[in-house]
């Protein structure tokens, strides 16, 4: 990635921090994405949400419609990743403090 790009990335990390509620963010993330792009995304927090209430892969692809490719993605985020999706998704739900 290139210097220009992680300036983008990181204008981009600046400007969601300065959104302030959810219509807000609804107005730029509706900017900002296509609407496959919004499903996508929820999709993806809908099944890092259920895999830390415990659920199986064969549970969470039946709830979520997500392919097996993507869940496996969203899932070594949650066991190897930065901690994002248990951050922001602990601030929303009740969650086991490790798995």
């Amino acid at each position: 990635m290139t210097e220009h790009n992680d300036e983008m990335i990181l204008n981009l990390f600046k400007a969601l921090v300065k959104i302030e509620n959810e219509e807000e963010c609804e107005k730029f993330l509706r900017d900002l994405c296509t609407q496959k792009e919004l499903e996508q995304m929820a999709q993806r927090v809908k099944a890092a949400e259920l895999l830390l209430e415990g659920k199986t892969y064969a549970q969470v692809i039946k709830e979520t419609d997500i392919s097996s490719a993507t869940l496996s993605r969203v899932s070594r985020c949650i066991q190897y990743g930065d901690g994002g999706y248990r951050l922001v998704l602990g601030k929303l739900i009740s969650l086991p403090k490790k798995m």
